[in-house]
């Protein structure tokens, strides 16, 4: 029996095989399953920032290159292109949504959201918003789906602008206050809670 010597690839590595790979546009990353490589010193932080060997990336263009790759698979995140795979630790959501925008839709009103790395997506049925709450403290952690399977935190103040456009609804069998976009409705807190 051989012994596989698979190499671990660098982040310049990576970077590199990206940069090929998405020369014609977005990388097919959902299509790409090349072999595992090992785990790379790389980490997400809560609030965004993209850690190199403990060290902040500083270099947007470099960061959205790694967003651009970056696959969620059994709940473990990996950066992906078309000849080697590397596990990257991310402290909770791979995005932070730093801006939202409410406009007028087709089906009532449209919140359209902007993230760190330069992604903007519409919430509604494909980019659902999620809030869930601390067990302990009831501290509200909302997300938005951005790609793939891909969430983004939204954050606080992008949030507090959300709570002030949000309405109450029937769902589910019970009133809840929540968001409306896409003509989907996104429950956020029952409203009892609201009105204790």
């Amino acid at each position: 029996m051989r012994s596989q010597n698979i190499v671990k690839p660098s982040a310049d590595d990576i970077a590199a095989s990206a940069r090929a790979a998405g020369k014609k546009g977005p990388p097919p990353v959902h299509l790409w399953n090349p072999p595992f490589c090992g785990d790379l010193d790389m980490r997400i932080a809560r609030d965004g920032t993209w850690f190199y060997l403990g060290t902040p990336i500083g270099r947007a263009p470099l960061v959205r290159l790694f967003a651009s790759i970056l696959k969620l698979e059994d709940g473990k995140y990996f950066l992906v292109t078309p000849v080697e795979k590397v596990g990257i630790t991310v402290d909770d959501a791979p995005f932070v949504a730093v801006d939202v925008e409410r406009t007028d839709g087709a089906d009532g009103p449209d919140l359209t959201f902007t993230t760190n790395v330069g992604d903007t997506v519409v919430a509604g049925p494909d980019h659902p918003i999620r809030v869930t709450r601390d067990p302990a403290t009831g501290e509200p952690s909302p997300y938005v789906m951005v790609r793939r399977g891909l969430e983004a935190l939204i954050d606080r103040k992008s949030f507090y602008r959300l709570v002030d456009i949000g309405e109450h609804r029937d769902h589910d069998g019970a009133r809840w206050f929540g968001l409306v976009s896409r003509g989907g409705f996104f429950p956020v807190i029952p409203s009892a809670e609201l009105e204790v």
